[in-house]
């Protein structure tokens, strides 16, 4: 299956809850690659690279989050995967 990237943006209460840890264990479980990692605004930021179904599976999980997480808003796009990752980290 042909691989994919999504690159996005999540916007709530998504920092200081756990979310980063919730989204690399989420995307480690799809066996996708890519970061995520918080932004000074208050958003988070992710990438992730992998299977089209896989990336979907984790957009899901991504607009729950974790149990003291409040989602707001998850944007996002599809773009071509840049194969520069070899694992899914936490950037800081």
């Amino acid at each position: 299956m042909a691989k994919k990237a999504v690159h996005g943006f999540v916007s709530g209460i998504v920092q200081g809850v756990g979310y980063r840890a919730f989204t690399r264990r989420k995307a480690k479980e799809l066996d996708l690659k890519g970061y995520v990692k918080n932004l000074p605004d208050g958003r988070v930021e992710f990438y992730a690279e992998g299977e089209e179904e896989k990336l979907l599976s984790l957009l899901k999980e991504l607009q729950k989050g974790p149990f003291f997480a409040k989602v707001e808003k998850v944007d996002y796009h599809f773009l071509e995967p840049r194969g520069e990752y070899e694992d899914f980290y936490i950037l800081y």
